[in-house]
């Protein structure tokens, strides 16, 4: 008995402890954009149910095996089904099913969105192993232009805060996938065809970003970062970055 409830204790209090830890992100990192807010409201909805429903059976463990443990030679009560408790037990994980499946498809929605307006425009193309980033004006010309080399440096997005940003995502050889922990989401970049995602930035910083598809053997070194800074200092960036390139100049 001590033992079980020792057991409790721990386990409780190690759930509280990770949620208290990071603001009840469980483990997730702070969201930079609104995308990863809704996407993190979604992994605390899925990561609370599974909490609920592993204390339910818990406690009906214990339950049964303090209720019902041998006090005597008497044989219990032999009734092989309880139709009520199964239809319980049957109905209750569909409904949780079906709304985390309706949380999931809203949240989906709402993230794959894509307008026709995005306040900046970027193509970003993978390729073994490295990243090519290309800001394009209204016109879908390209105004600003960072090339990553495998052996120097990895290439730095910069974006305003406070912004839409929508990314074309393509690759030339091999399967790709952008990733940046604090946008909450990763798409793939697969050859011959075009995804397209949007994001809208919410917090300055400077974000780790990486491939996070297998393709092959430096994929290791397919690493980026992304720094998102107030508009007046995106917009002296963008005007160096435009000025080298029309000195037929890229920067790494």
């Amino acid at each position: 008995m001590r033992r079980t409830r020792a057991l409790a204790a721990v386990v409780a209090g190690s759930a509280f402890l990770v949620g208290c830890g990071d603001a009840g992100r469980f483990g997730a990192p702070e969201p930079a954009t609104e995308q990863g807010k809704s996407i993190l409201v979604l992994y605390q909805g899925f990561f609370l149910t599974a909490l609920a429903v592993g204390a339910l059976v818990w406690g009906l463990l214990v339950y049964v095996l303090l209720r019902f443990r041998r006090r005597n030679d008497d044989v219990p009560r032999q009734n092989p089904y309880n139709i009520p408790i199964e239809i319980t037990y049957t109905i209750t994980p569909l409904l949780i099913v079906a709304a985390l499946f309706a949380f999931s498809w809203r949240t989906e929605v709402d993230v794959s969105e894509v307008g026709d307006q995005p306040d900046v425009s970027l193509r970003i193309v993978g390729f073994q192993w490295q990243w090519q980033f290309s800001y394009l004006d209204e016109s879908g010309e390209v105004e600003a232009e960072l090339i990553g080399d495998s052996t120097g440096d990895p290439p730095q997005l910069v974006l305003p805060v406070d912004s839409t940003v929508q990314f074309d995502l393509m690759a030339n050889d091999v399967n790709h996938s952008f990733w940046v922990p604090e946008f909450l989401e990763k798409r793939d970049l697969i050859p011959g065809i075009e995804n397209v995602i949007e994001v809208d930035t919410t917090r300055e910083g400077t974000y780790r970003g990486r491939c996070a598809e297998f393709c092959g053997l430096d994929h290791w070194r397919m690493q980026f970062s992304v720094r998102v800074v107030p508009q007046a200092e995106y917009d002296t960036w963008l005007a160096e970055q435009g000025d080298l390139l029309d000195e037929g100049a890229t920067a790494p």
